[in-house]
């Protein structure tokens, strides 16, 4: 397979438009099919690479999250979604970007450095896969790591209601509530000899847990989950 550059798809005014379009689709489906709503907007960075770092209850998180910027988002998808290479020109117009899952997660790390060192926002789960339950799993520190590597803010967003929408092995797209809360930016900064030590990897990642956990509690709630 033919491997698909992991940085800006397509510098194109088609890619960018074909992205524009995606986004106002998923955007405006989640705000009249899901009666999506967000606060916090103000949290968001206006420019600059940053992590966009959602709890994870369904597979509707990854277009709802679209709701919390205007800016291009990226996302990490599995690497034989790019086996066609028109498949794979509109998933990068879109924002993917393909990892192999058969590969160490040092090359998936790099690939998301590249993003961020391109200035671009990059959407990451720290939880991994999707989870169930009111209580935020023990977190993957990579979301940490890249943070503190590329010196970027870490977003982190509570999603209230997706579980209800689309849970784990379901096929149907329930109408039901959902409320997006996006917490203020965790800083991590980078350290003045370069390296990312494993304290401060847990120290990151304690913060977005917490943080995660208050914010999720309080987008349940405001969707009435």
């Amino acid at each position: 397979m033919t491997r698909v550059d992991t940085k800006l798809a397509s510098a194109s005014r088609a890619s960018l438009a074909l992205y524009w379009v995606g986004r106002t689709l998923c955007v405006g489906f989640c705000r009249l099919w899901l009666r999506a709503t967000v606060e916090g907007l103000e949290h968001v960075p206006r420019s600059g690479p940053f992590v966009l770092a959602p709890v994870h209850r369904s597979n509707m998180d990854t277009p709802i999250v679209a709701i919390a910027t205007r800016r291009r988002l990226r996302y990490m998808g599995k690497d034989s979604l790019w086996r066609k290479p028109a498949f794979a020109w509109l998933l990068s117009a879109l924002g993917g970007f393909p990892v192999s899952r058969d590969t160490a997660d040092r090359e998936a790390l790099d690939r998301c450095m590249e993003i961020l060192e391109a200035g671009e926002p990059l959407v990451l789960f720290p939880e991994g896969e999707r989870k169930a339950g009111p209580v935020v799993h023990p977190l993957k520190d990579g979301v940490a790591y890249l943070a503190l590597r590329a010196g970027a803010p870490i977003v982190p967003v509570g999603i209230g209601g997706s579980e209800r929408v689309m849970p784990k092995g379901a096929k149907m797209i329930h109408p039901r509530k959902v409320h997006v809360v996006i917490g203020p930016a965790i800083t991590a900064e980078r350290s003045a000899s370069g390296r990312v030590t494993r304290s401060a990897r847990a120290e990151v990642t304690a913060r977005l847990h917490d943080e995660l956990q208050r914010l999720f509690d309080a987008a349940q709630v405001r969707a009435g989950a």
